[in-house]
């Protein structure tokens, strides 16, 4: 039988894993995948800065209670639900405040890629 040309994620049924961020729910995490990662991350008061060499993000903001920002290269930027942003390797972030993002990874997310100073 064939392979099927698509994956279906239920990112509600994904358990969480600890991240610099919080905890992240990350789709599409097959071996066979070289091409992105979907990742729902609950972000917590206390995210760490951090970067990655090969790996860009797109964070798409879902909710934020408060103030909600991104810190990018040591400069906070406020956000809001319904924003994008896109992160190039070597870009030093967190996020600041409570919120819940929506992560695309490409290439997919990889553990050893992310470097804290």
């Amino acid at each position: 039988m064939a392979e099927k040309p698509f994956i279906i994620a239920d990112l509600n049924t994904i358990p969480g894993t600890r991240c610099p961020c919080g905890t992240s729910h990350r789709a599409f995490m097959q071996p066979d995948n070289n091409v992105a990662s979907v990742h729902h991350v609950e972000i917590s008061a206390d995210a760490k800065a951090h970067y990655h060499k090969k790996m860009t993000e797109i964070y798409y903001i879902l909710e934020c209670q408060g103030l909600c920002q991104l810190e990018l290269n040591g400069v906070l930027h406020p956000v809001r639900p319904g924003m994008a942003i896109m992160i190039h390797p070597g870009t030093r972030h967190r996020a600041v405040g409570q919120m819940k993002v929506l992560n695309i990874v490409v290439p997919p997310f990889d553990k050893s890629d992310e470097w804290f100073d």
